[in-house]
């Protein structure tokens, strides 16, 4: 009951190359709408410059008339020369509104256009990023489903995703921000006011860069241990609540809420460590900017007062260090960006991760296409293993199309997982299991599996109606019940007829439209099988897989539903699994497994007379002793 199983920390060793690339990769499938954003952004940044530069010009030629023309009348946007007269001055600020306004405008438009296209973008790539990965993630094989959580899939799915959605929706922006603005703001500072001051206001951007830098290789580690956390904690949460019953009944709370304090301290105590480091990384680039915009201030009042050459006017000091305000707040965001983006990158290592990991079980490059399948089925020497010790030993088992085989034996004989070779959820380590005389492993995959229907002991039902359910077992009678198809309905209510489950569904509160919850939380175990098995035969399948699927009914509905199933499997292939043996007596043939082999096979009188593993287990579940030779 580890936290530690089934975590996502082996998915970086799939990764070639930084994810933060194959991330971009999503984001220039739009490079159309990107590009237009990008250009908005830019102009947003630049029409932010023009304000001060109208409040320096107002200070220097309209208010005192002692300035210099500057920048806008180097442009051709105001007249050159001294402005004079109180007419003169005021045609000069009606013209600097105008000028004002225009910027405003500019800056609206192009910023709601920026914005839009951006954010709008970057969550076309959330919705690609998820619906990749999911896809993904549905057609990984069985083993991966095995040694992986749910609760860590969901971590990357929503939290993960997300992470990196919200990483191009503000990141990417202020990025455009400072280039844009640290470029504009020096050049305009040092082309046009002050050499001197302009080296002065940049001299910290190489500083923020290498200290940046140096930030990301601190941060980054804790950061990845934190997302496994996260994984870790929603893995123990998922457990939890879907265990609530099991915790109820054996008053398990208190053992439970340590072991979730226990995840939820640690991601506590990782977390605290990061914000240290990130709020002391941004203290000291506050300090950094702080010290330069101080040092700025002297430079400029002494020339001011000593009268030195090249000294700033009153306006043009107002515009230099309302620009200094300005370059400042995207330079200290680049330590925050830094942030942002190691945690962007820890995520995108494990969606990128996870999306490089190939399934282990895949149709060949020439697969095998069938037109039918007559369901002849043949095991031969094999052997499996999920870890290192086998669960199937040495099996050879030939089984012709339309028998019926019953398997019995302890649990953990290995009686399902060798019936999951079948449909192919695993490959066998050794040996080959056929069908028809084909390698299931030449098949198409899905080939294969329209021809193989699987009904298990704890089936599995999706939220929705006991028809949707129903229906599942075949795509056209599924996107006919999504339409209202009366001709659909009438095959659900055939499967589930043969199924011995007509007539509870007819008594459930809106018969086949009853929501029945989560995993089918509303019906009974009994109800749940014979629904699995309803949606099982609607997909007509020439070979049949029961894994316990009775154990959960009452002695009166299994006999109903083995008379149907008599008459279902009389032309299919059909393996059935049981533990109460009852349900396999008339089997064809019967095979007894144990410890991963076969160790008997024949037909129930052949076993009974054999008196071996199979009689031993009838007689104790018959609850008689064994008939002698001279009965």
């Amino acid at each position: 009951m580890s936290d530690e199983h089934g975590g996502f920390e082996g998915v970086r060793e799939n990764l070639d190359g930084n994810p933060m690339w194959q991330l971009l990769g999503y984001a220039t499938a739009y490079w159309p709408r990107l590009s237009v954003g990008i250009l908005a952004s830019f102009l947003t940044r630049f029409a932010r410059l023009v304000p001060p530069i109208i409040v320096g010009t107002a200070i220097d030629r309209v208010i005192t008339g002692s300035g210099e023309p500057g920048l806008l009348a180097t442009v051709g946007l105001l007249p050159q020369g001294t402005i004079e007269g109180e007419a003169a001055r005021l045609a000069l600020l009606q013209r600097l509104v105008v000028i004002a306004a225009l910027a405003y405008l500019v800056r609206s438009v192009t910023r709601f256009v920026s914005r839009y296209l951006l954010q709008s973008t970057a969550q076309k790539v959330q919705r690609d990023l998820r619906d990749d990965s999911y896809d993904h993630i549905q057609r990984l094989s069985m083993g991966f489903f095995a040694n992986h959580q749910t609760g860590g899939m969901m971590s990357i799915l929503n939290s993960d995703i997300n992470r990196l959605e919200a990483f191009l929706n503000t990141e990417f922006r202020q990025l455009i921000r400072v280039v844009a603005t640290v470029g504009g703001i020096g050049a305009v500072l040092y082309v046009v006011y002050s050499e001197k001051l302009a080296l002065i206001a940049l001299a910290p951007v190489p500083f923020i860069g290498v200290a940046s830098w140096y930030f990301l290789s601190w941060i980054e580690p804790r950061y990845k241990s934190i997302r496994e956390t996260v994984a870790r904690l929603n893995t123990r949460l998922e457990n939890n609540l879907s265990g609530a019953a099991v915790i109820k009944a054996f008053d398990r709370y208190e053992f439970e809420h340590d072991r979730v304090a226990d995840q939820s301290q640690t991601y506590h105590d990782e977390k605290i460590g990061a914000l240290r480091i990130r709020r002391g990384f941004f203290a000291a680039l506050r300090l950094v900017t702080g010290v330069v915009f101080v040092v700025a201030l002297y430079v400029a009042g002494r020339d001011i007062i000593a009268g030195a050459p090249g000294a700033l006017s009153a306006g043009t000091v107002a515009v230099f260090f309302l620009y200094l305000r300005r370059l400042y707040s995207p330079m200290r965001r680049v330590g925050k960006s830094a942030n942002k983006y190691q945690l962007a990158k820890s995520s995108a290592e494990r969606v990128f991760g996870l999306l490089a990991q190939e399934p282990t079980v895949t149709s060949p490059d020439d697969p095998f296409v069938p037109e039918s399948v007559d369901g002849a089925v043949r095991f031969e020497d094999v052997t499996f293993a999920y870890d290192e010790e086998p669960v199937v030993r040495d099996v050879d088992l030939d089984v012709s199309a339309g028998d019926t085989v019953g398997l019995a034996g302890p649990t953990g004989a290995g009686k399902s997982t060798l019936l999951k070779l079948v449909p192919r959820f695993h490959d066998p380590d050794e040996g080959t299991v056929s069908v028809d005389g084909t390698d299931v492993r030449e098949y198409d995959l899905q080939a294969l599996r329209d021809h193989v229907a699987v009904v298990e002991q704890q089936p599995y039902l999706f939220s929705g109606t006991v028809a949707e359910n129903v229906a599942y077992g075949d795509r056209e009678v599924l996107d006919g019940e999504g339409t209202g198809d009366e001709s659909a309905r009438q095959r659900v209510r055939e499967a589930a007829s043969a199924a011995e489950a007509h007539e509870f569904i007819e008594d459930l509160p809106e018969g086949y439209d009853t929501q029945i919850g989560e995993r089918g939380i509303k019906l009974s175990g009994g109800q749940r099988q014979r629904v699995a098995i309803a949606r099982a035969l609607l997909n007509d399948p020439e070979i049949i897989i029961f894994d316990e699927a009775t154990s959960d009914v009452d002695t009166e509905t299994e006999e109903r539903i083995q008379e149907s199933l008599d008459r279902l499997v009389e032309d299919r292939t059909a393996f059935v699994i049981a533990h109460r043996l009852s349900t396999i007596r008339d089997a064809d043939s019967i095979v007894v497994m144990d410890e991963g082999r076969v160790v008997e096979r024949g037909t129930h009188d052949e076993l009974l007379a054999d008196r071996g593993d199979y009689a031993d287990l009838w007689y104790a579940q018959a609850d008689e002793g064994p008939v002698s030779a001279d009965d």
